[in-house]
């Protein structure tokens, strides 16, 4: 695997605690900033996802990556253990975001045990619904990294070391993401998710592919699908979007993070990719 510096990684947990649900753990849709780990203890359910659709079985742990939209099926008695797992990367791409972790690993008794741990370490993250609008939004977020930084610095050592125990099970199995074929359009990529907080354009891209404009447009949307300038504003929404609940920064700094200088055109951008303003989006996740 990628030899990746351990203190790059700053992970949190938002959430931890157990559920036990009978045929109520039905949600569509659910996409969140934060990236999902979960250990089955009883019963069964599944989780739909855009790569296919997932039973969970006890005795195993499972992984969501951020920003990945799922639904959750259940029609009968289930019980787990949760922890929502929030990754700061500051203006760089998160490690978690460079590698495709197994969704499925089998897990432990001490996985149990480390995760039993957690929760009683921390009662105050509980989710007090499993319903996402209630927990997933602005307020909540903030809440609970401010909960993690106040802790005493013991607890903080121990909780962050469980945490990252329950993810190597996952990183054992990690590859590095690969989005393409073609070296030269996998470094691009590489760069636009490291520089996010610059402005980025086409002339940029295709001459560090030492590429002609119009053939790298060609080449790229061969391997992505879309174009260069459609997957760098898709990239910079999701960051906004993680911004706007999980800081309290103004709209017009967030933009500016973002490499756009006018907040008019940021504003009408986010707009028309996730269907409401800036504002709109912060006030919805505050309620």
């Amino acid at each position: 695997m990628m030899n990746i510096p351990i203190d790059k990684l700053h992970l949190y947990t938002l959430h931890v605690g157990q559920a036990t649900h009978d045929g109520d753990w039905n949600w569509k849709n659910v996409r969140s900033p934060f990236a999902r780990i979960f250990c089955v203890t009883g019963g069964s359910a599944r989780v739909e996802m855009p790569s296919g659709i997932y039973d969970l079985k006890p005795g195993y742990l499972y992984f969501i990556p951020a920003f990945t939209t799922h639904s959750y099926v259940c029609d009968s008695n289930f019980s787990l253990y949760y922890i929502h797992v929030y990754e700061e990367a500051d203006h760089e791409q998160g490690i978690l975001e460079e590698l495709e972790l197994p969704f499925e690993v089998e897990g432990t008794d001490l996985d149990c045990q480390l995760i039993a741990r957690l929760c009683e370490m921390n009662p105050f993250l509980k989710l007090p619904q499993s319903d996402p609008a209630v927990y997933d939004n602005h307020p909540m977020l903030i809440s609970s990294l401010q909960m993690n930084q106040n802790r005493p610095f013991c607890d903080k050592v121990e909780s962050r070391g469980i945490l990252f125990l329950l993810i190597s099970r996952f990183l054992k199995n990690a590859r590095p993401r690969v989005d393409v074929r073609d070296d030269r359009i996998h470094q691009v990529l590489t760069f636009i998710r490291k520089n996010l907080d610059k402005h980025i354009d086409v002339d940029m891209l295709a001459g560090r592919c030492c590429m002609s404009k119009d053939h790298f447009i060609r080449v790229f949307k061969l391997q992505m699908g879309v174009t260069p300038n459609v997957f760098v504003t898709q990239k910079k929404m999701e960051r906004s979007e993680l911004l706007l609940v999980t800081t309290s920064e103004p709209l017009k700094a967030i933009a500016d993070a973002l490499g756009y200088d006018d907040y008019s055109y940021f504003n009408r951008i986010f707009k028309k990719h996730v269907g409401i303003t800036p504002q709109q989006y912060r006030d919805k996740y505050a309620v």
